[in-house]
This record gives C-alpha cells, structure tokens and sequence, in this order.
C-alpha cells in the first residue's frame, strides 16, 4: 500500500460519484495510517527504543482536509503533531517518520534531518548541495520545525509576505523557479494553548496589516497540557478573542472560520473556497478547528487520565476525529463496513513493517559496529577478565550506540596497555569519533561553495579624488549601488522607509528603489526578524533592522531557536541567509547604550556576528555575507556614523574576511585587542601612551563570530608578551569570550609576562549624560592607566 498522495482531486459535487468515493477512503487510510502510526510509536518510546514521542492523533481528519487544498509552491510553516498532514501530502512516508524516531542520522532514512532533531519535525531542501535554490515553485515546501511553543509564527509571517513581494515587485517577475506570480500560501499550524504566546498576537496583528496569503490552522483540544482553555485564553476561544480582527469591506484585517475538527465534510467544503480566497486576494485567515481530540495525551511524558475528567474522557472517544468520520461514511453509504475494516487492517500491518524496516536500517550499522569493534577487543582479553567482561556486555546490548561502542573500546585500550593489537583497537577509536563528529557536530554553517568564509577579500580602492564623507554617507552611496545591482535585497524595518533609516542610511533611496523593496514596518521586532527569515528561506536576500541593538532582544528567540539552527537541523538542506542590521554601544541613556554582545555572541550561535569600526568595513562585510547562504548580525558603531571617512570607488566589490583580525596600529610592548566603537578609544588611547615610550599593537578583531580562525592575536602576543581585551560589553562578556579563545584555544598564555586583563564596561546599564556614559563605559584614561600599570609589573 502506498502512503504517498498522488492527486490534488478536491471533496465537491462535481466531482464522478467513484472518484469522490475514492477520494473519501483514501483520506480515511491517512487517517488510519496516523492514528496506528501514533500508537506504535508511542509502544516503541515506552519500550525504550525512542527517547520521547509526540504525536498527532487526535488531529488525523482535520489535516487530511487542509492537506487537500496545499498546492505545489506553498509552504508550511508547523509543529509537531502535523504528521497527517505530511503523510496526506506526500511529503512523508511512516517509515521515514519511524526512522526520525529512532534518531536514524542516516538522512537517506531520515531525510528531514539525519536524526538531529526529534519525532514529527519535518523539513524539505530547498537548495542543492551546492546552496542553489530549487524549484520551490513547482515543489510543496515545508519549513523546518521546531519545539518552542508559537516560534512558527514569525517565519510564517514572513514566508507568506514573500508571496506578496512577488506579486507586486516587478524585478521579481522573472525569477520563475522560486514564485508563480505569489499565488502561493503558507500554510501554519498551532496548538490553541500556544495562540497565548505573544508570538501568535504579533504575527495575527502584522498580516492583518500587510494582507499577506497565511492560513493559520489552530488545532483546539481544551488543554494545553494540563491548563484548561478557560485559563488560556479570553472567552475561553481564540476566534472570539480575535473578533476584532475580522476584516470587513473596505478594511484590512484576517478571516476567521470556526470549524469542528470530526466534520470531514464540513471542513473540505468550507476549506476549498476559503484557501481559494487567501490564494487570489492575499486575505490572510484563521481556521480555528475545535472539539479536537488527544487519544495519548500530550506526549510519552505524562498520562492525561490525570488531570482530565472521566466525562471528558468518555466524550473524547465518542467525538474521535476517526469514528465520526467512519460513521459518517457508513451512515451515507460511502462504503460497507467490511471494506473499512480491510482498509483498517491493511494499515495496521502496513505500518507494522514501516516500522520494523525503519529499526532494521537503523539497527544493522549499528550491530556491525559492535561486531567489529568486539572483533578487534578480543585479541586484547587474553588472560584479561575486564576486558572479557567489557566485550560480553557490549555483545549483550540488543539496542547499543555508538557511544556504547566507544565507552567500551576507550576502557579496553585502557586496560590493554601496549599490547599486541592494540593499535589496531585505537586506530578504530578514532575513526569512529570522527565519524561521530561529523555525524553531530556539523553543518552549523555552510561549508561548500556557499560558506562565507570561502569569499575572497578585496581592499577598498580609492581614487585620488576620492572624496572625504561622513559613515552614513558611505552606507547610503552602497546600498543606492546594491539596490540598483541586486533585484532580490530589500531593506526593511522601523523608520527604514521614509526617512531612510534613524542615521540616514537609506535617505531618499524608498524614492529612487519602491516602497516594495525599502520600507518600514510596525514596531514589533520579533516579526520583523519573522519577516526577514520568510524572505531569505524563499531565495530573497533580506536586510531586516532592529533599530537599536538593545531591542535585539525583541527579535532574539527566533534568531536563535529558528534562524541559527536552520541549516544544521536540516543537515545543511535548508539555509537562511538573512542579515540582520542594527547599531549600538554609546549613545545617551540606559535604553540606547547596551552593548550585549556576550548574549549576542551566546546565543546565536548559526550566525555570523560582524562588529565594525566604520562604515567602508561595514560596507565590505555586508558583501561578503551576500555572497554567502548563513545568516548574520551587523552592528554598525553609532558613534561612527558622523565621522568622516573616504568613498571608495569599489563599494559593491570590496570584502572583508570574516573570522581576520586586522592590526591597525603596529607595536612593540602591549597587544589590545578590542573592536568596533572600542578601536577609536584604544587608538586616543595609544597616543597618549607613546608619550610614555608605551607602543601598542592594536588589533581589531572584526568580527566576533567567527574569532580570528587564523590564530593572528596569538602572533602578536608572541610579540608583545602582554595582552588587554577591551570592550563595552558587561563583565564576563564579550571581553571574556575573546579572552577564552585567545588564552586557551590559542594557547595564549603561554607567551605571557604579565597577567592578561579585560577592561569592560560596569556590570550595570549606563547611566545618563556624558558622566553617566564616562563612568560607566570604558574611557581613554581607564586604558592608560591598565597598560601603565602593566608595564610597570
């Protein structure tokens, strides 16, 4: 029996009575093939053969009827208890699903990310292996999912504006392979305990505003674990909380429908002309599917018969999306109950064997590993009961790992000393540990011809002419030729528009390019972000601003839960090349000043994080992120915008490596290393320290993610035997991290004379007014008195 939907035939009455009734029992297969698939599953998670499960049942009709109506070109941006849906679109098969279970890595088994992420994530690639994009245009696409609760809601945002941009950009017309003329819709699902989050209420807000095609699914089972509705949420529904929203003649706005989640039929002929209506006018809707059931519960955690009444048990079996289904069918004749039952008992074997072939591929390689580590282990146990014992109970292991295999060849190898074998033993320990890296701990960046790391640096030129301008000036002269040069960047955030940014980086450029392809938004970062992630997952090169890089945390969750782990949860099948433009460190006040690269640093990890010291570097970094597929976060220096600088005549063309140091001013007794706003100090600094025969070497980092790959700080430590890591982050950030990958990766400290320092800003946000930045930030006299202080140890 084949799982896989091959027909886009439609519930309806002018459908051949035959084809409807086909169509009908292949929609009740899906059904059944989900529930039996969330039953064994479940058993193979309590035997012990997966770690966690959850799952879908409960939903399985519901996401057939939506599934019906999902169209080569959409996308879907969901969680995970859509395994239904996946299946009804062909876009799944149950023994993928199984392998996934097991955390198989092999992503032949587990094609939506070799085992990395747990059951019922689901993914499609969406560029080759060379980071091309494909046809997603003539393919169904589905977003890789995630875990946090409502943190598909600001991708979905933005996957639906995308369909937007290609309807109303005319440069886009041509790019074929990647939209039909925006015809298409993303299609989000939720949990309705989920739609508390603040996520839904800014994502609902902003396509209301923008009208963007997004049909957001909301599947309504009464609890949200434990919580009752009635706790959750106003009116104890989402759609009357939403009432407000409704759009009406002559207003923007979302549809909302109310539907029950049992009702096949009520669902498809409803369904049918509402995601016709999102897919013509970009109407953006809300089908808030109710009196769903959760035959398991909320996962292979907890049991629901704990916190649920026996009446709400029992009206949970009687309501089962699946019964009511198989009775509406018997009850209109749809079929007989005997060819039910066959369908019901072909699925059970069926997804029987999808299972047992699923632990099979899983298992073998596994197995063989053991046998062949237990092979070379035995010349070793000669005369030696510890080595006997380890290899009995790693042969005894029905279920091993690959950790088990190695804890065990670790302890032998230990055990056997310099015996005769053992080399062999060991050369095996390292090629598994190798292949476990690469199994695990990869593909957190591009590391093909995509990899930004791979882009070569070209020095900005300048003509003998060149003209003296202030940064913002240079910024605004790039993207007026980046513009004109690329059809697919866009720009985009609070005040980016009209004005042209806050410092003027895109003045008057809205006029020259289209309000389509530079414009403002809402104040609502984290949607934004969403926005941003939505255009790049579609091929677009998206520039989104956060407009202070205190307010990087309104947009942080799905930087780092979505945007940093997209490519190495898909194992390198799905890239977000959004960039990220902010500014930061000193400006006036506690909420215009932070400096929080620490938590930037930390917490985005998938990003490449650029921090230069003006804006010809900023320029050069730029190009060189869009040269590539990964994400990244630049943050231009406030305080650098008015300072002059010359225009270089190869602005599209010039780049800055990322993870290379520059020294930008050469010396002999003391290494700074520090970057962005911090050079300008450092350098005031150095000046007033050659009056004391003091020379420093300055060293500009660049950017902090990655950090100086070729180990260059480490040369000039050699050099100097003493070393200052500054900057404006709180202590134990920024300066801590550059001083941990200095001081032990690069083996730092063993060219030191003195103790290391770091000079930071206080632990505290900065206070207001020139004394309150003086005070609380670093200054030019706390740098001279630290190298002072250092030269005189």
């Amino acid at each position: 029996m084949d799982a896989v939907r091959t027909d886009d035939i439609v519930l309806s009455d002018k459908l051949p009575y035959e084809k409807f009734r086909q169509e009908v029992l292949t929609d009740y297969r899906f059904a059944c093939i989900s529930r039996e698939t969330s039953l064994l599953a479940r058993k193979e998670v309590l035997t012990g053969k997966a770690k966690f499960g959850i799952f879908g049942d409960g939903k399985e009709v519901p996401q057939v009827a939506m599934a019906k109506f999902f169209k080569p070109g959409d996308y879907r941006a969901g969680y995970y208890r859509d395994q239904t849906f996946q299946f009804a679109s062909g876009l799944a098969t149950v023994e993928q699903y199984f392998s996934q279970l097991f955390a198989d890595p092999d992503i032949n088994h587990d094609p939506f990310s070799a085992g990395r992420q747990m059951n019922a994530h689901f993914s499609t690639r969406i560029h080759d292996e060379n980071g091309e994009w494909l046809d997603l245009a003539n393919r169904k696409n589905i977003t890789s999912d995630m875990a946090p609760t409502a943190a598909q809601m600001p991708r979905a945002v933005g996957l639906a504006f995308a369909s937007k941009q290609f309807r109303n950009v005319k440069e886009l017309q041509d790019l074929k392979h990647l939209s039909n003329n925006g015809n298409e819709v993303c299609f989000c699902t939720i949990g309705d305990a989920s739609t508390s989050e603040g996520h839904f209420w800014e994502a609902v807000n902003a396509v209301g505003v923008m009208q963007v095609p997004l049909a957001i699914f909301i599947w309504d089972d009464g609890f949200g674990i434990s919580v009752p509705t009635k706790y959750q949420t106003t009116k104890g529904s989402i759609s009357d909380a939403l009432q407000g929203l409704q759009k009406q003649p002559g207003t923007n706005g979302v549809d909302i429908y109310k539907l029950k989640g049992w009702d096949y039929a009520g669902m498809c002929e409803v369904l049918e002309p509402a995601i016709q209506k999102i897919r013509d006018t970009h109407t953006p809707a809300v089908f808030h599917i109710q009196e769903i059931t959760q035959p398991q519960g909320h996962s292979t955690s907890g049991s629901h018969e704990r916190y649920k009444s026996q009446e709400r048990l029992a009206w949970e079996k009687e309501w089962d999306c699946n019964k009511q289904m198989r009775e509406w069918i018997l009850t209109n004749e749809i079929a007989e109950e005997h060819e039910l039952v066959a369908i019901e008992m072909e699925v059970k074997h069926w997804v029987k064997d999808s299972k047992n072939s699923a632990w099979e591929k899983y298992i073998t390689p596994l197995k063989k590993l053991v046998a062949d580590a237990c092979a070379l282990m035995e010349p070793l146990a000669t005369d030696n009961t510890a080595i006997k014992e380890i290899i009995q109970v790693l042969a005894d292991n029905r279920e091993p790992l690959r950790k088990d295999v190695l804890k065990a060849l670790e302890a032998t190898i230990e055990l056997a000393g310099d015996k005769t074998g053992v080399a062999a033993a060991k050369d095996f320990y390292t090629k598994l540990r190798a292949e476990c890296v690469k199994i695990y701990n990869t593909l957190l960046y591009n590391e093909g011809p995509k990899s930004a790391l791979n882009v070569t640096p070209i020095k900005p030129y300048y003509e003998e002419d060149a003209k003296t301008v202030n940064g913002y000036e240079i910024l605004n002269h790039y993207f007026d030729e980046l513009f004109t040069a690329n059809k697919k960047v866009f720009a985009f955030g609070e005040d980016v528009g009209m004005i042209g940014d806050v410092n003027q980086g895109f003045a008057n450029l809205q006029k020259k390019h289209g309000e389509d392809r530079i414009f403002d938004t809402g104040i609502r970062e984290l949607t934004i972000i969403g926005q941003g992630i939505g255009l790049a997952f579609r091929g677009l090169r998206p520039i989104a601003e956060i407009q202070y890089l205190d307010y990087l945390l309104y947009g942080l969750q799905p930087l780092s839960d979505d945007v940093c782990t997209t490519h190495f949860r898909t194992a390198g099948q799905q890239s977000v090349p959004l960039i990220v433009r902010t500014r930061g460190h000193r400006l006036e006040g506690i909420w215009h000043s932070g400096s929080p690269m620490g938590m930037a640093i930390n917490a985005l990890r998938g990003m490449y994080i650029c921090v230069p010291r003006n804006m010809v570097q900023a320029a050069g970094m730029y190009n060189t992120l869009l040269q590539g597929n990964d994400p990244g976060l630049m943050v231009e220096s406030l305080n650098g915008y008015r300072l002059k600088e010359k225009l270089p005549a190869n602005l599209l063309a010039l780049t800055v490596p990322l993870g290379v140091p520059e020294i930008v001013k050469e010396g002999s007794d003391i290494t700074i290393v520090t970057y962005g706003t911090m050079v300008r100090i450092v350098q005031d600094a150095a000046a007033v320290l050659e009056k004391y025969e003091i020379h420093c070497e300055i060293v500009d980092v660049q950017t902090l993610l990655p950090f100086d790959i070729n180990h260059l700080i480490v040369e000039s430590l050699k050099k100097t035997n003493r070393i200052i890591f500054a900057d404006e982050d709180v202590p134990g950030g920024a300066a801590a991290y550059m001083f941990n990958k200095v001081m032990e990766e690069q083996g730092g400290y063993k060219h030191l004379d003195v103790a290391p320092r770091t000079i930071t800003s206080q632990a505290h946000r900065p206070s207001y007014g020139s004394d309150g930045d003086y005070f609380s930030k670093p200054n030019i006299e706390d740098i001279v008195r630290v190298v002072r202080e250092m030269m005189a140890e």
